[in-house]
């Protein structure tokens, strides 16, 4: 909320206290099973045997939501100092890594289900969306909260998670 807002003082605070006491954040994963393998994804993850497949489906995924209407929520939760030498694939959060796999992996009629170990971002519930109606595809997001069906455009918790 802090980085959000941009009080980078406050937003600092917690995170000192945590390393002081060697308090570690647990990083976002998504897993996704496909012909009978789980592939397991990181933020910005390129471990994949199939990274740039995925990457390029990402790009391809997001030129055909923004046609649709999808705005990429541009806010940053680093200053504009940490971000020096970032890459791109680094702000590709797991579940869309996942999301695109399984467009790339799994038959038409088989609904893409994915499970996130923390809460999904507005940014990506949006983006899910969108997908959703761009492919017509049915997606199953399980997150830390609940899960998502996201059909035709539309979430099964009507945007309140």
């Amino acid at each position: 909320m802090y980085a959000a807002a941009g009080k980078w003082t406050q937003r600092d605070r917690p995170r000192q206290a945590m390393k002081e006491r060697g308090v570690k954040k647990e990083p976002g994963q998504s897993w996704i099973e496909a012909k009978g393998l789980v592939h397991a994804f990181f933020a910005g993850d390129k471990l994949h045997p199939f990274s740039d497949k995925i990457y390029k489906a990402v790009a391809d995924l997001n030129a055909r939501a923004q046609e649709l209407g999808y705005v990429e929520q541009q806010y940053s939760l680093r200053k504009e100092g940490e971000q020096g030498g970032m890459e791109p694939a680094q702000n590709v959060h797991s579940e869309k890594l996942a999301i695109a796999f399984g467009l790339l992996s799994l038959s038409e009629i088989i609904p893409i289900r994915v499970i996130k170990n923390l809460r999904v971002c507005n940014d990506c519930h949006n983006w899910i969306k969108f997908i959703s109606k761009a492919t017509k595809r049915t997606i199953v997001v399980r997150d830390a909260y609940r899960f998502h069906h996201f059909k035709d455009g539309a979430c099964s918790c009507r945007d309140y998670w």
